[in-house]
Parts: structure tokens; C-alpha cells; sequence
């Protein structure tokens, strides 16, 4: 299992809409945002061990990439475990957690994004 995920999806929305509503999703699931630029449409977020009341075991941190496309745009997000200092993890992860906090941060864009 790779520490590193990598995950795209294309969204019928314009950038700046998905941009956004990744920041929002971003608050909405507890992250702190620790850098961004609206003009390349990046985000780098941190999460801690628990989300939304629940303990996943793993400090993550993303990258959300937001590319305009023909119709819409591609979301692009990159993550990987952190460990308690806020450094990479090379190893010793648990099982499943990154791909949660991916899963759940797409999860919420999709929601916010539905509601506009």
C-alpha cells in the first residue's frame, strides 16, 4: 500500500466556483489551510488525527491543484500521512487513512458544489 495518494476528478464547475468550494470543504472537514493562490489555483491543507469527531489515527496533509478544462475544470489532490512533528511519514502509517480524508475532502467539494 503507497503512503502517497493521488486522486483527479473533472467537475462541470468553473475554477473559481471549485476553488471555493475546496476552501470551504477544507474548513467543513477541520483542515487548516497553510498555503494558497486563488491564480493557481492550489491549496495545501493540514488535518489532524480526528475529523468531524472521528479518530483516524493519522495526521494528513493535501495538495489540491484546480486546472480549468474545456467545460469546467480537473481537480487534482495529493496526499500523504504526517507524523506528529509535521513531517512526512516514510513509514508506519495506518491503513486506509489518507484515502479517507481524500474521499471525504471530494466528498464535501461535490456536496458544496451541488448546492450552488
Amino acid at each position: 500500500m503507497s503512503l502517497f495518494v493521488k486522486s483527479e476528478k473533472n467537475i462541470t464547475a468553473s475554477p473559481e466556483l471549485a476553488y471555493q468550494a475546496a476552501l470551504g470543504a477544507i474548513d467543513k472537514l477541520e483542515g487548516k489551510v497553510i498555503r494558497q493562490d486563488q491564480n493557481k489555483g492550489e491549496i495545501e491543507a493540514k488535518f489532524d488525527k480526528k475529523i468531524l469527531g472521528r479518530v483516524l489515527g493519522d495526521r494528513t496533509q493535501i495538495k489540491v491543484l484546480i486546472t480549468p478544462q474545456d467545460e469546467g475544470c480537473k481537480v487534482t489532490v495529493e496526499a500523504f500521512p504526517l507524523d506528529a512533528v509535521g513531517r512526512r511519514l516514510l513509514f508506519g502509517a495506518r491503513a486506509g487513512v489518507t484515502e479517507t480524508v481524500v474521499e471525504w475532502f471530494f466528498a464535501h467539494l461535490e456536496h458544496r458544489l451541488a448546492l450552488k
